[in-house]
């Protein structure tokens, strides 16, 4: 049996840290960084919990700034 899994990259650069992904995560993978900042003062999401991610791309869609990619794959069990 085989299920989705996913995996999210965030362009840390790019992040505002609106948190609008955040919000539109349901598996709560990811969370604003803390006490860290990108290269232009903001502090940054990172995902803190990458293997409950299931490839559902929510927080990619609402991101306003397109800084995260969702990649998704097959997984045996």
């Amino acid at each position: 049996m085989s299920k989705l899994k996913g995996a999210i990259v965030v362009n840390t650069d790019r992040c505002k840290g609106c948190q609008l992904c955040i919000y539109a995560c349901a598996k709560d993978v990811i969370a604003l960084a803390s006490k860290k900042v990108n290269i232009s003062g903001y502090p940054y999401v990172e995902a803190v919990h990458p293997d409950a991610c299931v490839g559902c791309a929510s927080c990619a869609i609402v991101c306003p700034d397109g800084c995260i990619t969702v990649y998704r794959k097959k997984v045996e069990e």
